[in-house]
Formats: structure tokens, sequence, C-alpha cells
């Protein structure tokens, strides 16, 4: 079972109150119902989607939908099951905040009542997260959830719903219909806490926190790696100039002290600042500090390039 099935078949099995699962009814029908006045009909590859909807319509309206399946022949070859309710149309859809003022216009976007707190709003979100709603594993490559709808107005309106707890998704223009999506690593673990699939949650961030650990230790692997080959190409100009400058007869331009951290830069090239200033303090017994060797070496590289100005 993929990613997205797990999430559906965890949310699928929650208990919610009436209201609630009437505004997670609102939100699967908005999402992607066909819906007529004297029916409903509903299509979903998931079944725990199709049961979802057969056990909620059952448990508040008394009605039992016909649930059919056939075969979907495209190249997933995946069942698609069909959901129809013919009894009792006009109640269930003013309940779900779908049918207009006449009583004839059913509305794409449900009545403020439906999302009116947040206990609402996340039954809402969880159900067209439950119909039309994807998400990518976290061991892939990439982050990314989506829910597809139908049309630009309900987009926004769904777009706005999930904003509403700060998770910045957007829409996005698709051959057949709208994409809502979400990018953002911690915003997709906050959407999940919103739609309460709360076992997804604790498995979305232990595959995250163990990606960017690994992420993180790449980095400091990465920057080490720069900071050695830095240290590897400053190290060797310094000896090209200890070496430029004695093959100019004009080391004995250096004092004393430059002179000695010129011989243990020699010695040892490999060495960074601090670890040559580390080695030079124990083997002369002189305190020699980074900021030092740093100092005398650029005595060099002055003297070194003045000769070669001359």
């Amino acid at each position: 079972m993929t990613f997205s099935g797990k999430i559906k078949e965890e949310i699928s099995k929650l208990e919610s109150e009436k209201i609630e699962y009437i505004s997670e009814l609102s939100g699967i029908f908005c999402t992607n119902a066909d819906i007529k006045l004297y029916s409903i009909k509903v299509q979903t590859e998931n079944l725990n989607a199709a049961n979802r909807i057969f056990k909620i319509v059952k448990d508040i309206y008394n009605v039992t939908s016909n649930i059919t399946v056939k075969k979907n022949y495209n190249f997933k070859k995946n069942e698609v099951y069909i959901i129809e309710i013919k009894k009792s149309v006009p109640e269930i859809i003013k309940d779900l905040g779908l049918i207009g003022e006449t009583g004839f216009v059913i509305n794409k976007v449900p009545f403020e009542e439906i999302v009116a707190d947040d206990n609402l709003r996340s039954a809402f979100i969880r159900g067209c997260f439950l119909i039309s709603g994807s998400v990518n594993d976290p061991k892939t490559s990439r982050y990314h959830l989506e829910l597809i709808v139908n049309t630009a107005e309900f987009a926004e309106f769904l777009k706005n719903q999930i904003n509403t707890y700060g998770l910045n998704s957007k829409v996005l223009r698709r051959k057949k219909g709208y994409m809502v999506y979400i990018k953002e690593s911690e915003k997709i673990s906050d959407f999940l806490k919103v739609i309460k699939a709360f076992n997804g949650v604790m498995y979305y961030e232990d595959i995250r926190t163990y990606r960017e650990k690994i992420n993180l230790n790449n980095r400091i692997n990465n920057c080490e790696q720069a900071n050695v080959e830095k240290s590897l190409a400053s190290s060797n100009k310094q000896i090209k100039d200890i070496e430029f400058i004695k093959a100019k007869d004009a080391y004995d331009l250096l004092d004393d002290k430059v002179k000695v951290v010129a011989e243990y830069r020699v010695k040892y090239p490999d060495s960074s600042l601090i670890e040559l200033s580390e080695i030079i303090s124990v083997e002369t017994n002189n305190k020699v500090t980074k900021s030092c060797v740093n100092h005398r070496l650029r005595k060099i590289k002055d003297l070194a390039d003045k000769l070669r100005e001359k």
C-alpha cells in the first residue's frame, strides 16, 4: 500500500461527532461528486474512501448508498468504486451547505457554517484529501502533497481553508482541473496533523528527521572537504613563495621568527594554520598562535610579491 493509501486508511477509521461527519462529507462531495437534486454520485479508486462515504451517509441519514465496482482500464488497471445516493438527496445537500437559496442551485463552495471552527474545518479538509488527495512517501527524493479539484473557485476556497493553519498551500492550473499543493516538508507534516492522521505524522517525522540528519552530515562533510582543499591550496602557494624567495637568494631578508614558520610550513605542508601553530609551539617550546603564524606567512608572501615585481 502506498503512503497515501495508508493515510486514507487511517483517517477513514476516525470517529467523529455528527456535525463533523457532515463537514467531512461536504468536503468529499465538493471535491468530487456529480450532484443532482435527485442523486449524488461519487467515484473513487480508494476502497476505504468508498466505505467511509457509505458509513457516514448510512449513520447520519439512514440511507443505504448503492456501490458498484468497475475496472479502470487505464495503465494502473485499478478498480473504481462508484457510490450513488438516490434517497433524501435534497436533505443531504442542504445539510452539506451545497444548495442555493432557491432550492435548485447547487453551490460548489459550501456555506461558511460547514467550516465554522477548527474541528469542522479539519473535517472538511480531511474529506477533500480522502477523495482527491495524495502525498509522497517521505522516503522519496521530494516532498509533495496535493489535492485535485474541478474548479478555480473551489481551489481558492480550499487553499484558503488550508492556509488558515499557516500551511502555505498554493494553486496550480492543470489540464484537467486544479491542484492545491504543499511542498515544504514541515508544512506537509502539519497538514497530516490537521486531518488527524497521527500515525502518518509519526512515520513522516521519523523519516524526515532521518533524511535531514543525513543531508546535514553530507553538508558538513562537503564543507570539511572544501576547507581541506582550500587549506592545501593555500599551503602550496605559501611553499612556492618560500621556494621562490630562496631561489632569489633573499631568504636571509626574513627575520628569524618568520624563517621558523617557513621551515615548518615546508615540513608540514598538509597542516592547517591552527595545526601548524600547535606543532611549532610544542617543538620549539615557544607559544605561537594561529594569528602569529598567519601574520608571518603574510610577510613571506609580501616579500615574494616584491621580488616578482622586480
